[in-house]
């Protein structure tokens, strides 16, 4: 297996990406090969301070163009054809790489992954799909967004998608299905999740209803449905939550003497929930649905993530989830008019 990594993308790269791709290589056993894109200078030099000047498992592709975080994704592509993110898509769509790894521009990300791969058999719209600690393991929210706007029956393939993911990556052998709105009852909620749960109701999936926000972290439901634009914003919100309930503790811990002590006393059990939450410990989010492996990584990953990303893209491939996300879309697709589904 071939995993194309875009060496420029994030905050903290090349540095950090091709750190946490040794890493990768060193740590794990399974057969996979790196092709490293971007500065080819730079990234050379990267690999020979470390040690790995002439590691066959890395393969550095040049790129000479770089998307900003903050560049418009669609203005950007056009203009930067030869940046690291365009050019991981362009192997992976010449069928050079198996995988796409990237922490830059999301946007981006999507938008060359979609116009450069095509979509699955019977997939409408791809999705984000996005790992959410829970009381009972991790959870799957998704779109995470990769789509504003969506209709009913894109839900209802978000959530056969998700429910592979969950299965496949996190051993959900049936994976509990719940569409995220603003109450448990059928009745609540807007146009598009009641109608995005009538389609559920009826579908093969296990679908056990609406959750609400509070119940994100409840592990209630292995597979949390929305569109991309609720999505998104409960993601940052989750990541919000996080990064400032952590500036709090610490604030708390060194106000004196005594709540030092009790932060060492239960330093073990902070560490052990801390990592639960902690987004490198997941790598990145997939995108679901293209044909081919896109792992969209946070725009300030660390090494550890950047390994964890190569690792759960590697997984992807390992357990043919693409070959069941087929399955269950032509699962769908023959019971869609029944559904009276909504395109």
């Amino acid at each position: 297996m071939k995993i194309a990594v875009d060496a420029m993308g994030g905050d903290y790269a090349p540095e950090s990406i091709v750190l946490g791709v040794l890493e990768a290589i060193r740590e794990f056993k399974p057969n996979f090969d790196i092709l490293l894109v971007g500065d080819e200078t730079r990234l050379a030099d990267i690999l020979a301070v470390n040690g790995a000047a002439n590691e066959p498992r890395i393969k550095i592709i040049h790129a000479s163009q770089v998307v900003g975080m903050d560049e418009s994704p669609g203005i950007s592509l056009k203009k930067k054809r030869n940046s690291s993110i365009a050019v991981s898509a362009s192997l992976a769509k010449d069928g050079e790489a198996d995988a796409i790894v990237s922490a830059g521009n999301t946007g981006a990300v999507v938008a060359a992954t979609k116009l450069r791969l095509r979509f699955l058999r019977g997939v409408i719209r791809p999705a984000i799909a996005t790992p959410i600690p829970s009381r009972k393991g991790v959870s799957v929210l998704l779109d995470a967004g990769a789509n504003v706007d969506s209709k009913p029956y894109n839900l209802l393939q978000f959530a056969g998608m998700g429910s592979v993911y969950s299965k496949y990556i996190f051993g959900k052998e049936n994976p509990t299905v719940a569409v995220l709105s603003i109450g448990e009852e059928e009745s609540k909620g807007n146009e598009l999740s009641k109608e995005t749960f009538k389609l559920l109701k009826k579908s093969p999936l296990h679908f056990i209803g609406n959750i609400e926000g509070r119940d994100v972290f409840s592990g209630k439901a292995d597979v949390i449905i929305a569109d991309g634009f609720v999505g998104n914003i409960v993601l940052k919100a989750l990541e919000g939550t996080h990064s400032t309930f952590k500036d709090l503790l610490k604030s708390e811990i060194q106000r004196n003497i005594l709540s030092k002590i009790a932060g060492l006393l239960l330093y073990p059990a902070l560490k052990s929930i801390s990592k639960k939450a902690d987004y490198e410990e997941y790598g990145g989010a997939p995108l679901l649905g293209v044909d081919g492996i896109c792992i969209i990584c946070h725009g300030s990953s660390s090494p550890k993530a950047i390994k964890n990303a190569v690792k759960v893209a590697h997984k992807l491939g390992e357990y043919k989830v693409n070959q069941h996300i087929e399955e269950i879309m032509e699962q769908l697709e023959a019971i869609k008019p029944a559904l009276c589904a909504v395109e």
